[in-house]
């Protein structure tokens, strides 16, 4: 089957509408917004090409012209070497394709060749040219669920197409799910009272009015929870606030709670009403029209008592970890929770490489509804290793 590489407007659209063509008649698919896609492959967007990174884009077609398949393999400079500095591997990712497993093989070379031809000696898939928060694995259990924003819903012959051409599993990702108005264990309700009880911790959520505090606070507590683990890089206090200016249009600001002592920000949680509940019924191209589709679906999904939001991140900063802080914060969140209209949540991806998280999630009485893999494949006779775990 021909090969193209994308390079004309009609063909980056011919990209965005595979995954809808192939997948439209599944009743749980919710497929990403184009720009969004659009986006991670345009320089002036995505300040890996600024850093160094490069990535292609293919299109596979039939003899006819149809598009049958699609792949994107990139090189991230600020990641490649982070877990072992004698193996730079690059990344594959976007993959569509018919059932069919010479197609996807063709679609694998292309993106593998284009790697090795710049040093490369594994490759990670499939993965976002970007953040782990969004377009990172493949669906290998929970097809009866819609996915969340950020992920992809994807048929269950693709684990088949990855693991027949020699992908291994490099670590699983978790979707993890409760109802809101789930009892928390009694030792949480305590572990709030005491808290509250001592005058130098405090408990309260994001003020859209103070975006700079708001920034300031995450900023805080983002990286140092979070900006010395591999994979991960330390955010700027200019990114915080350009990701406040990001989240405003749909942020409930009682869904990012901070803990605080004295006066200090040492944990937060942050979570979003689910975006795609609102997507599902705009399409996938956010134009002009779209976003009045949005505007519109999203006052009345505001409106809902039965919504469903989604846990993006929490963070607690060394020094309060395993005082029962975290267990505190969910607990005075419940409450605004069920009071904003909030029936279920469902957490952002978890790896299985981060037994700590996943300890936390079933402590609340989270279950796994779908997983996610992410896979690797070397390039060089070595053994094979799984991702780290943290510790």
């Amino acid at each position: 089957m021909p090969l193209l590489e994308v390079q004309t407007a009609r063909q980056q659209q011919q990209f965005c509408d595979l995954p809808h063509r192939l997948h439209r008649h599944a009743p749980a698919y919710i497929g990403p917004l184009d720009n969004e896609v659009d986006a991670v492959f345009d320089p002036a967007k995505n300040q890996l090409f600024a850093a160094g990174g490069v990535a292609q884009r293919w299109l596979l077609t039939t003899a006819q012209g149809e598009v049958s398949g699609r792949i994107a393999a990139f090189v991230n400079p600020l990641t490649s070497t982070a877990t072992d500095a004698s193996l730079p591997t690059g990344g594959v990712g976007f993959f569509e394709c018919i059932d069919d497993q010479a197609a996807a093989n063709q679609l694998f070379d292309v993106a593998n060749q284009w790697l090795q031809a710049r040093g490369m000696l594994a490759v990670d898939g499939p993965i976002n040219f970007g953040d782990r928060d969004r377009f990172w694995g493949v669906l290998i259990d929970g097809f009866d669920h819609e996915p969340n924003y950020g992920m992809f819903w994807h048929p269950a012959y693709y684990q088949a197409l990855f693991e027949n051409y020699g992908f291994q599993l490099y670590f699983k990702q978790y979707t993890c799910h409760r109802p809101v108005h789930l009892p928390l264990h009694p030792s949480f309700h305590q572990k709030l009272a005491s808290f509250e009880a001592d005058g130098h911790y405090r408990f309260a959520y994001a003020r859209k009015a103070e975006p700079e505090k708001m920034a300031q606070d995450f900023h805080h507590v983002y990286n140092l929870a979070w900006g010395r683990h591999a994979g991960v890089k330390p955010m700027t206090l200019e990114q915080a606030r350009h990701l406040v200016q990001q989240m405003k249009p749909v942020l409930d600001e009682r869904l990012l709670a901070f803990a605080y002592h004295n006066d200090q920000p040492v944990a937060f949680f942050l979570s979003l009403p689910e975006l795609n509940q609102i997507f599902k019924h705009i399409g996938h191209r956010l134009n002009l029209l779209g976003k009045l589709r949005f505007v519109w679906q999203r006052w009345r999904y505001m409106k809902r008592t039965d919504k469903k939001l989604l846990g993006i991140i929490y963070g607690v900063i060394p020094d309060y970890q395993g005082k029962g802080v975290d267990q505190a914060l969910l607990t005075w969140e419940q409450k605004r929770f069920i009071e904003a209209g909030y029936q279920n949540i469902e957490m952002n991806w978890i790896g299985d490489f981060n037994p700590r998280m996943l300890v936390t999630t079933r402590s609340i009485g989270a279950k796994t509804i779908k997983t996610h893999a992410t896979y690797r494949k070397l390039f060089v006779d070595r053994p094979f290793e799984r991702y780290p775990i943290i510790r």
